[in-house]
């Protein structure tokens, strides 16, 4: 493993208590920084916190409550430190569905959590980064933002939408040395998972060239180098997971 250096950074993780975002929080713990997880599942985020150990601590968060969010971010720079580093990680799947047949209650709620969830949170945590003319942003997008899965338009869009976020705010925020960048994972064996099909499962595998799906700690890699001091140039990039599926 590559030593990152993190130490004396605070971290928020969203969606931090499990899957690619558990995995990014626990190396982001084991390069120095303090981390807090932001997750809406009190008992797993429970087990998380005592899994990374005493730089970990947590927030029930819904990335989707504005006022929450203020409160969590003023709560975690007072007990904790000034947040330098943010990622953006929580999300759902969404149903399997045709377009035509797509409930518009669950079209609503991926786009409020995956999309709008990220620019509330972003929004919430920016203007003190902005102060501190400092930060490092990640925004988890998928290669569905890229490509387009069938039969899960509403992912695909709002993960698109994420793409789209992060180009713009990367622009907005350069003068102030905050580095805002999205990744776009292919599938990793995770939760979200759950709420697809076998034949959908498969249908993403044989997509990707390198011939399995991603492995979280992977992504973890990626993103701890990206919230570090030595990504000081790079910012409104995209950067691909996805085993060759996508080449752009």
């Amino acid at each position: 493993m590559n030593q990152i250096d993190l130490n004396g950074q605070t971290a928020v993780v969203t969606g931090g208590a499990q899957g690619i975002g558990f995995a990014i929080a626990q190396r982001l713990v084991a390069s120095g920084a303090n981390v807090s997880l932001w997750d809406l599942n009190a008992e797993v985020l429970e087990k998380a916190i005592a899994a990374l150990g005493e730089k970990a601590s947590g927030k029930r968060v819904d990335i989707t409550d504005l006022d929450g969010l203020k409160a969590a971010h003023a709560q975690v720079e007072a007990e904790v430190g000034p947040v330098s580093i943010l990622v953006n990680s929580a999300g759902i799947a969404g149903n399997n569905a045709s377009l035509d047949e797509y409930d518009p209650d669950e079209w609503r709620k991926v786009v409020e959590i995956n999309l709008n969830g990220t620019f509330y949170v972003n929004k919430v945590v920016i203007p003190s980064m902005k102060a501190r003319n400092y930060g490092r942003i990640v925004n988890i997008s998928s290669v569905a933002g890229k490509e387009g899965n069938p039969n899960l338009s509403a992912y695909s869009a709002a993960k698109a939408g994420v793409i789209g976020l992060t180009k713009s705010l990367g622009k907005e925020l350069a003068k102030y040395d905050i580095a805002v960048n999205a990744i776009t994972p292919a599938t990793a064996k995770t939760r979200i998972l759950e709420s697809l099909t076998d034949e959908f499962i498969n249908y993403m595998l044989v997509r990707i060239p390198r011939g399995r799906f991603l492995e979280v700690e992977e992504a973890a890699s990626m993103v701890a180098w990206l919230v570090s001091k030595e990504n000081s140039f790079t910012t409104a990039s995209v950067f691909d997971l996805s085993g060759g599926r996508t080449t752009y």
